[in-house]
Parts: structure tokens; C-alpha cells; sequence
């Protein structure tokens, strides 16, 4: 009888660490001494895409290279019996792409049901701090555009529109070889005031209209612009989560954000191999600030435009969301920092990621099912 009561104790004792295992938001997963997955926490099976039925059947190398960092990894943390950790590192595992996680490795205490030595692994994706902080960065981003393009659009319209009135009048009296020269002044006063107007739509601090949204109309919507005009050129795949629920927003906004983003891609890549991804899912967790402050948003929503052109140059890559950042002959930078005002006024956060052949715009946007707004 002592015997079974100590069983069933051990038996709830082992559910209970399941249970605490499986609510952690960290993916937890465990090896034996020859790289057998032997347990994988929810989080883990969310992060690979797989079920643990599915991943037990699995070594490690199975689902990352062999010339992973975390492969190396288990074997030091097994060996030196020490925990071991390294940060900032892409896994090499198709699923999760080139996202950088932190992988910390602990030796795994011998017990009754494991006899081998082995290591478990702890995966650690970007905080919600550092994403939080990037949003509001991008928040504070688009509001530095709001105040200059107000400035400007006070102190150089006027000044402008009198140039451009001088030009046009000294063209009556002069001859027509310096006619060129007041048409060049009267040219550049033009492009100067699209500029400005361009900006003035950082002024706008409305409250954006919402309605539900269904996300794939307006991914397909931009698609077929494309296709049609400047991604001739491009293979477009689509991987949609057919049961992703609508968003909150403005159709027209969102039109305009996911044109651009595909736009930028399409001018990007190649004409011989060029190809864009876009995909969606629905990722639950996060919750961050929304734009005014004043509640929570969670996020699920999950949209990346993935394309396999050069890369952003190492430069710009932690500014690239800022006013008048670009390498584009002739931009002007405004465009990813319109879409990053947009993206913040739908209470939602834009991500980039880009390594050589591979760049991802990642948008995470709240869904409109109930239970979406927390205060």
C-alpha cells in the first residue's frame, strides 16, 4: 500500500511539473545523451511548429542543421556538465527563420525514468519589453515627422508659393534660353511642395475609423496591384492561416501599408529569381501598449512580407523606420515611417528583420473577436 501511495505521489508530482512546464511562455525542450527529443513543452511545439507526438520521433538534427550553434551547444552543457548559454543567434531551424532567440542549455538531472545524462534546452525569443520599446520607438518616430511636417508646412509653403510666383512672372520678360532656368526654379519649388504634402499626413492625429477587417482581401487586393505593375518580375507565394479571425482598422490604411511594404520588396529582388512571401497566422501571447496608452492590445494577428533580395544595409537597419532614412536613389524615407504611424494607430507593431537573401517585415495587428482589448 505504501508502495502505491509513494506512485500515485509521484505520478501527480510529475503531472504538476507537466502542467508548470506547458503554461511557461519560454519553449522548453529535452534531450537524451544521443540528441533524442524526449519532451517539449506547448511553447516549444508552437515555436517548431510540430507536436511533441510528432517531435519525440525526432533527434535534434532532425529539426535544426548539424552545424547548428545548438547542437554544439548540448554537447558542451553534456560533457561539462555546466549550463551553457549563447545569445542573439539564428537556430538554422526553417520554422522559425532568421529570428535571433537566446538559447540557454542545462544538464538534465539523472532520475528514475531518465538513466542517460542529457541537457534541456531554453529557447528565449525577444522580450515583450524590447518589443514594447520598439513600438515606441517607432511611435516616437512618426510623432518627430508630425512636428517638423507641421513646421514646414507653415514656414516654406508660403515662402514657396511666392518663388514660384517671381519665377513665372520674370519668364514674361526674358529670353528664351533663360526661360529654362525660371522653369527649373519653378520645378523644384513643385517637387518641394509634394514633398511637404507628403509629410503633412503625419499631422493627422484623428482616431483612426474601425472596422472588422478581413486581412487576406486586403493582402489579396495589394497582390493583384502588384502582379499587375511593379512585381511583374516576382514569384508571389502565399501561406495563409485560412481560420485567422478579422482585425480592427481602416481598410484604406492597411491597403496602403501592406502596398507599400510589397512595393519595397518587389524593388528589392532580382528579376531572374525574385520572390516574395506573404504570410499570416495567428500567434498568441504578446500584449503591448496600444497607441494612446490607455489599454492593453493583444496581438495575434501575424502578417510577414518576406523577400530574398540583398538585404538592408547594416547601416540603416535599426533606423530604418525613422523619417528620411533610405538607400533608394531619389527616395525620400517617409514611406516606412508612414507605414510604422499607421501601424501604430491600429494599436498594432511592425517588425524588420534582414540578413543577406532574406529580408521580413513582420506586422503583428489585434484581432476583432471579444476579448481582444484588456484594460
Amino acid at each position: 500500500m505504501a508502495k502505491e501511495k509513494l506512485y500515485i505521489a509521484e505520478e501527480s508530482s510529475k503531472n504538476t511539473a507537466d502542467k508548470i512546464l506547458n503554461s511557461l511562455s519560454e519553449a522548453i525542450l529535452s534531450v537524451d545523451s544521443q540528441q533524442k527529443i524526449i519532451f517539449a513543452n506547448a511553447a516549444a511545439e508552437q515555436l517548431l511548429g510540430s507536436s511533441y507526438v510528432i517531435l519525440s520521433r525526432k533527434k535534434l538534427t532532425d529539426i535544426v542543421p548539424q552545424d547548428s550553434p545548438i547542437v554544439s551547444l548540448v554537447e558542451q552543457s553534456i560533457s561539462k556538465k555546466a549550463v551553457v548559454s549563447e545569445y542573439d543567434i539564428n537556430i538554422g531551424n526553417p520554422i522559425i527563420g532568421n529570428t535571433k532567440i537566446d538559447v540557454h542549455v542545462s544538464p538534465l538531472i539523472e532520475t528514475d525514468d531518465i538513466e542517460e545524462n542529457g541537457a534541456v534546452i531554453q529557447f528565449q525569443q525577444r522580450t515583450i519589453a524590447q518589443k514594447i520599446n520598439q513600438q515606441k520607438h517607432h511611435r516616437n518616430a512618426a510623432r518627430s515627422v508630425s512636428g517638423m511636417a507641421a513646421m514646414l508646412a507653415h514656414e516654406i509653403k508660403n515662402p514657396l508659393s511666392g518663388i514660384k510666383g517671381s519665377a513665372q512672372i520674370l519668364s514674361q520678360d526674358i529670353s528664351k534660353d533663360d526661360v529654362a532656368l525660371t522653369d527649373l526654379i519653378i520645378d523644384e519649388v513643385d517637387r518641394i511642395c509634394k514633398l511637404v504634402d507628403r509629410m503633412e499626413v503625419f499631422t493627422d492625429h484623428r482616431q483612426i475609423e474601425r472596422e472588422e477587417i478581413n486581412i487576406h482581401s486586403v493582402l489579396e487586393h495589394v497582390k493583384k496591384l502588384a502582379e499587375n505593375g511593379f512585381g511583374k518580375h516576382v514569384k508571389f507565394v502565399e501561406l495563409y492561416d485560412p481560420s485567422l479571425p478579422n482585425t480592427l482598422g481602416d481598410h484604406g490604411s492597411l491597403i496602403q501599408v501592406f502596398l507599400n511594404l510589397l512595393k519595397n520588396a518587389a524593388e528589392a529582388v532580382t528579376e531572374n529569381d525574385g520572390q516574395i512571401t506573404i504570410t499570416t497566422a495567428y500567434r498568441l501571447g504578446m500584449r503591448v501598449a496600444s497607441a494612446n496608452g490607455e489599454e492593453f492590445l493583444n496581438l495575434p494577428l501575424e502578417i510577414t512580407i518576406i523577400d530574398n533580395g540583398g538585404g538592408i544595409d547594416d547601416t540603416i537597419k535599426e533606423d530604418i523606420f525613422d523619417p528620411f532614412v533610405t538607400t533608394k536613389s531619389g527616395g525620400s524615407g517617409l514611406g516606412l515611417a508612414l507605414v510604422a504611424k499607421i501601424i501604430s494607430d491600429h494599436g498594432g507593431v511592425i517588425e524588420c528583420e534582414s540578413d543577406e537573401g532574406k529580408t521580413i517585415f513582420r506586422v503583428l495587428l489585434p484581432s476583432a473577436l471579444k476579448g481582444n482589448h484588456d484594460k
